[in-house]
C-alpha cells in the first residue's frame, strides 16, 4: 500500500523585501550598478533597511526581468518606463472590471435589442 505524501506550500508575499542587491543582480543577470541606476531614474524602488541597505521583493525582481526583456528588444529606458506604467494601468483596470463583475454577479453579455 502506498502512503500519501503531504507537501507544504509556502505562500510568498510578493512585496516582502528579501533579497540584497548582489543576489538580485545574479538573478536577473545585471550589474549591481545598473540596478542602482534604474533606481535613480525611478524604474525600480527597493525598500531600505534602517542601515540604508537595499532589499528587493519578488515583485521588484519581476519588474527588473521585464526591464531586461524590454531593453533586449531594443526599447530605450524612456519607452520601458511608459510600457511598465501602461502594463500597471491595464492590470489595475482588469482588476476593477473583475470587481465590478463580481458585484453585478453576471458575466458580460451583449445587450438585447429592444423592440
Amino acid at each position: 500500500m502506498m502512503g500519501i505524501q503531504a507537501y507544504s506550500v509556502e505562500v510568498v508575499d510578493e512585496d516582502q523585501p528579501r533579497y540584497r542587491i548582489g543576489t538580485v543582480a545574479a538573478m536577473v543577470r545585471l550589474h549591481p550598478q545598473t540596478i542602482r541606476y534604474y533606481e535613480s531614474i525611478g524604474l525600480i524602488s527597493p525598500r531600505r533597511t534602517r542601515g540604508r541597505m537595499r532589499l528587493y521583493s519578488e515583485r521588484d525582481v519581476a519588474r527588473l526581468r521585464q526591464i531586461v526583456e524590454l531593453t533586449q528588444l531594443g526599447v530605450n529606458l524612456a519607452g520601458v518606463e511608459i510600457i511598465l506604467r501602461l502594463r500597471e494601468q491595464i492590470t489595475s483596470l482588469q482588476a476593477e472590471i473583475e470587481r465590478l463583475r463580481a458585484i453585478l454577479g453576471a458575466e458580460p453579455s451583449l445587450p438585447s435589442e429592444r423592440e
